[in-house]
């Protein structure tokens, strides 16, 4: 099978695009390194340094002819989309449209697509963990822009009148608790236990915001790839959490985090930020009854690998806030 990853040189992308190669599938990876490196491709795949938004993809999708495209390629940040939310929906609005466009026209027969649990719902009316059914009230314009990419590829999968090879394209939604892992970027806005690990290595105290006690849901990248892979060979369209169904508090990832690196200063604290929400846990059931998909790394785990990738870089000088 031919796989087209957008976003594939980025965190998530890339270990997607690396879990489709050890499947034995030809890769593809389009990417504006904006985030992304291009270190991070994996040897196997075909790169094209490419903006989702540009005229240029259909190149690509004309050249290369996949027969799945995953896409991963998003503006990630919450707090960024709060300030420039204008500038969020603009890659993660019309560059989702651009790529779904030609999706129809060069007849990829499914997608998979990479979307927020964890920003979509805004803060839950529901006891955690909440389900796919939790009405939709996103705090954020990143929580927005997702949803609003999954209904224009709920109007591919569908058959609307305006896209050609209508009904063609089957798809399958994954709505991503916090990831993380090895390859998160620490110098960037999201991503809190890369920039509390990275800080600690390099023995500066990162900033919580707000008291600490906010939670996350946090899914180790490896087992989101694993995850990728099982949702290109399924069968149907459906929409599904990616997650672990356990609530952890961002102080107590903290704690963790700074015994993995005997790391002994307490953090700074600044105010929360606008757009996070304050607790969300997600119901992971219907991935595990659909692709057969359960977290294999524990926290614990996942956060001892984390620290142990961390540690083999060279300190930086990189933000310490999150």
């Amino acid at each position: 099978m031919k796989v087209l990853i957008t976003g594939g040189a980025g965190f998530i992308g890339s270990h997607v695009a690396d879990a489709h190669v050890a499947a034995g599938d030809e890769v593809v990876i389009v990417d504006n390194l904006s985030t992304g490196r291009r270190a991070s491709v994996p040897e196997r795949a075909r790169f094209y340094e490419l903006d989702i938004r540009s005229d240029a993809v259909r190149e690509v999708f004309a050249r290369e002819r996949p027969d799945l495209v995953n896409h991963h390629a998003a503006q990630a940040s919450v707090s960024f989309s709060v300030r420039h939310p204008q500038r969020d929906a603009e890659v993660n609005i019309l560059g989702t449209l651009n790529v779904l466009a030609h999706c129809a026209e060069f007849g990829v027969r499914r997608v998979v697509m990479a979307s927020t649990g964890g920003a979509i719902y805004g803060e839950p009316q529901r006891p955690l963990p909440v389900d796919e059914t939790h009405p939709i009230e996103p705090l954020s314009p990143y929580g927005l822009s997702k949803y609003v990419g999954e209904l224009y590829l709920r109007y591919l999968t569908a058959g609307a009148e305006a896209i050609p090879h209508r009904g063609r394209v089957s798809a399958a939604v994954l709505r991503y608790a916090n990831v993380y892992g090895p390859r998160q970027d620490p110098h960037g806005e999201a991503g809190v236990v890369a920039i509390f690990a990275q800080a600690m290595l390099d023995r500066r105290a990162p900033t919580i915001f707000g008291d600490g006690t906010q939670t996350r849901d946090f899914v180790y990248v490896g087992d989101v790839a694993r995850a990728n892979v099982l949702a290109a060979a399924a069968g149907g369209s459906e929409t599904v959490h990616i997650a672990t169904g356990v609530e952890t508090s961002v102080i107590d990832v903290y704690a963790a985090l700074a015994r993995f690196t005997a790391f002994a200063a307490p953090p700074a604290h600044g105010p929360a930020r606008a757009g996070d929400v304050y607790r969300i846990a997600l119901d992971a059931a219907r991935a595990r009854a659909w692709l057969g998909w359960v977290p294999q790394v524990t926290l614990e785990e996942g956060l001892r690998r984390t620290v142990d990738w961390f540690a083999r870089r060279a300190p930086t000088n990189s933000p310490v806030e999150s």
